[in-house]
C-alpha cells in the first residue's frame, strides 16, 4: 500500500473537490491528499497563534477566526478560498470554538482573494 492512499481524508475536505451533480473528485488522489495534509497543518499550526491573539486581544473566537481566514487568503496565498474556510472550521474544531457565524459568512471568491 502507497503512502496517499494510507491518508483518511475526511468526507468535509473531499467535498471541495467534488463538483455538485458529481461523485468523483476533480483531483487525483495523490493531489488531493497532499492537499488535505497541507490543510490538516495549517490548522494544527495555527491553533497556538489562535489562542494567543484571543487571549492577548481580548477578542471573541469569531473574530480570531475570521482574522486567520483573511490570512491564509493574503497573497501570494498557499489555500484556495474554499480550503482557507476549511482551515479556520478545523481550527475551530481543534479549539473546541463555536464556528456558527463563520459558516454563515459567505466564502471569498478567487477574485476576491486575490487568486
Amino acid at each position: 500500500m502507497t503512502h496517499e492512499f494510507q491518508i483518511d481524508i475526511p468526507p468535509s475536505f473531499m467535498a471541495l473537490y467534488v463538483p455538485p451533480g458529481k461523485i468523483k473528485p476533480t483531483l487525483g488522489q495523490r493531489d488531493l491528499a497532499g492537499r488535505y495534509e497541507l490543510c490538516e497543518d495549517l490548522a494544527n499550526l495555527l491553533t497556538e497563534k489562535a489562542a494567543n491573539l484571543q487571549f492577548t486581544l481580548g477578542i471573541t473566537e469569531d473574530l480570531v477566526l475570521l482574522q486567520c481566514e483573511t490570512g491564509l487568503l493574503t497573497s501570494p496565498a498557499v489555500v484556495t478560498p474554499l480550503e482557507a474556510r476549511w482551515v479556520v472550521c478545523r481550527l475551530a474544531e481543534l479549539l473546541q470554538w463555536p464556528m456558527d457565524q463563520l459558516l454563515q459568512a459567505p466564502v471569498a471568491t478567487a477574485q476576491e482573494s486575490g487568486l
